[in-house]
């Protein structure tokens, strides 16, 4: 019986330690976004996306509220995830992304303390595990930013935008959570993250099928959010 507890408890602290992995991506990011390295940042910005996006699906496998109940991961999740999904995109898009030069700090301050709302938000999710609000995917957002180089002021109203759904009812997919579609989401997830990460590393020449790619998976995860929200809406969820 010991040696259940003793794997099951190795188990537990694996799975958080995959979590922590994911501040150690967002410190090389910061250090490629210090040393001039844009593309170096969304790289590991991106690799820090994928822990997160497999660690809570280990943790609840391997039950670690019930196996290290002292030991609150949700809140170490939080911590990394607002540092690189928030944090260092924020600064990314002060350093790299073009904004009418007086509200550049306002841009930025705009990311940072709409994302403390969504954070804090006990409501996040709905029954279904949709986001509720815009889940303050900053990191995805400087990524657009970076490939699609619109003007500033296009810019600033993207931020404004996004910024202001934090606070709708708007729901976002959460490709491993929600069980509608799941292998549809999890297959475009994937193309998504691979024809981001060319497209970053081929950046500035794109090629047009992995752009077509790209741009094809993003509109599904917007189609999925829109059909969802109005779906809500007619059902009064």
């Amino acid at each position: 019986m010991a040696e259940y507890v003793i794997f099951d408890k190795a188990k537990a602290w694996s799975a958080h330690a995959i979590t922590i992995t994911g501040v150690i991506f967002g410190l090389l990011s910061m250090l490629a976004l210090v040393n001039g390295q844009p593309q170096g940042c969304l790289l590991w910005l991106g690799a820090a996306l994928i822990v997160d996006g497999l660690d809570g699906t280990l943790a609840r496998k391997f039950q670690v509220k019930v196996v290290l109940p002292h030991f609150d991961g949700v809140i170490l999740d939080s911590v990394i995830d607002y540092l690189s999904y928030v944090f260092i995109p924020a600064l990314f898009i002060y350093q790299y992304i073009e904004m009418p030069p007086a509200l550049s700090l306002v841009a930025v301050g705009l990311i940072l303390v709409s994302s403390l709302y969504c954070f804090c938000n006990v409501n996040m999710k709905s029954k279904d595990n949709y986001f509720v609000g815009f889940p303050a995917a900053w990191n995805v957002v400087a990524l657009y930013l970076f490939l699609l180089d619109m003007s500033a002021t296009t810019n600033l109203v993207v931020v404004i935008v996004l910024a202001a759904l934090t606070l709708t009812r708007m729901k976002f997919l959460h490709p491993f959570r929600v069980r509608e579609f799941m292998a549809l989401n999890i297959a475009a997830t994937a193309i998504w993250l691979v024809t981001s990460a060319l497209l970053i590393w081929q950046h500035p020449h794109h090629s047009v099928a992995i752009t077509a790619l790209w741009w094809l998976s993003g509109v599904y995860f917007v189609g999925v959010c829109v059909w969802r929200t109005v779906r809500g809406k007619l059902a009064g969820a």
